[in-house]
């Protein structure tokens, strides 16, 4: 599908950044590395284990050297280095390329950078940024200049923010809703193994909030000093009835009001997840099959409400991190053929078809209307 289309990867060093990767090999695109350290780019290129393989990643296929995203010579593979503090060096990187999708948090530093050398290389970006405030700054800072450039941005074309927001999409679209009174995100996650760039981007959002925490209420965002509520979600079978925190909010309290007159945008998140997310000691993703997921499995429950009629959408799935992959690189394909709704910084329900593209997913994501 890639038809030898060039994209470039910041971070592709990285444990997402591996995954994207190897579905744009998969899909028949040439990936140009691009990151800060040479040695593990050209690694990278070489062949090395899966993300999570290794020491600690447990006796499971794909958790030796050459398995999983990253395996495999890539003789076709350029290897080019560049940082975010050197301007240069991503305009340098990115020649060639005609696409950039930036897997390097934290990104409140890696974003405008990188948008910046898009924008000046002409090229559409793509992101899988979950940090909130990362994603703010991309719509406010660079809504205007990308739609008069004619270059495409999607931020938060991931897990977080994207799959949630194509899923609300969709939903709304199914009834023909142009507006709704409320959106929920449930994430019944099996449990969550934290990448050290998942703590740092956290640490990032919690100083850039003062502590706080934030929800979308009222059709603003709110910070608040108070603990986030407890409550009940009643997944689907079998995960069933659990226990979650309210107010869990990630990056759809972002991208579902950047296009749809929704006042009430509430994410959720399992309490046995946010616990391990939460424990300094909780151990890193380690590898299970020969595609270098985790074992971890989850499932995304959207309910829409609109006039007293409730649209639901369920999404299932393995390995968060994983998953982002086609995410990412299936809203690169769209991008460069065309198929998007119009330039500027777009979330994924902005720019695409949400039903269609969640088909598209098929086999990563399996989702039931």
């Amino acid at each position: 599908m890639g038809a030898g289309r060039t994209v470039a990867v910041f971070g592709a060093t990285g444990h997402t950044g591996r995954f994207v990767v190897a579905e744009l090999r998969a899909r028949g695109f040439v990936p140009l590395l691009v990151g800060r350290n040479e040695e593990k780019l050209r690694a990278l290129a070489e062949g090395q284990p899966a993300p999570g393989a290794g020491a600690g990643a447990g006796a499971g296929a794909g958790a030796g050297p050459g398995a999983g995203p990253g395996a495999g010579p890539g003789p076709e593979w350029s290897v080019r280095v560049a940082s975010v503090d050197e301007p240069a060096s991503l305009d340098r990187a990115f020649v060639g390329a005609d696409a950039v999708v930036n897997c390097a948090g934290p990104f409140a530093e890696t974003a405008a950078p990188v948008i910046e050398a898009a924008l000046r290389a002409g090229i559409p970006y793509v992101d899988v940024a979950a940090e909130i405030e990362a994603n703010l700054d991309t719509f406010a800072e660079f809504g205007e200049r990308a739609r008069a450039a004619g270059v495409v941005v999607v931020p938060a074309m991931a897990f977080f923010g994207g799959l949630g927001d194509l899923l609300v999409t969709a939903a709304t679209d199914s009834a023909g809703w142009a507006a709704a009174d409320e959106a929920h995100i449930a994430y019944g996650l099996s449990g969550w193994h934290p990448t050290a760039g998942t703590r740092d981007a956290g640490a990032v959002s919690r100083r850039r909030r003062g502590g706080q925490r934030v929800r979308y209420a009222d059709g603003q965002l709110e910070y608040r000093d108070d603990a986030a509520p407890a409550t009940k979600w009643d997944f689907p079978e079998p995960m069933g009835t659990r226990a979650v925190i309210g107010e869990f909010s990630m990056a759809d309290i972002v991208t579902v009001p950047s296009h749809l007159a929704v006042p009430e945008v509430r994410t959720y998140m399992t309490v046995e997840a946010a616990s391990e997310l939460a424990a300094p000691d909780t151990p890193a993703p380690a590898a299970v099959d020969e595609q270098g997921r985790s074992a971890q499995t989850f499932v995304v429950d959207v309910v829409v409400r609109s006039g007293g009629v409730e649209r639901r959408a369920t999404a299932r799935g393995q390995d968060i991190y994983a998953v982002s992959a086609p995410l990412a690189v299936e809203a690169v394909r769209r991008v460069i053929e065309g198929r998007v709704k119009g330039a500027g910084v777009r979330s994924a329900g902005a720019a695409f078809d949400a039903a269609d593209f969640l088909r598209a997913l098929s086999g990563h994501v399996s989702v039931e209307w």
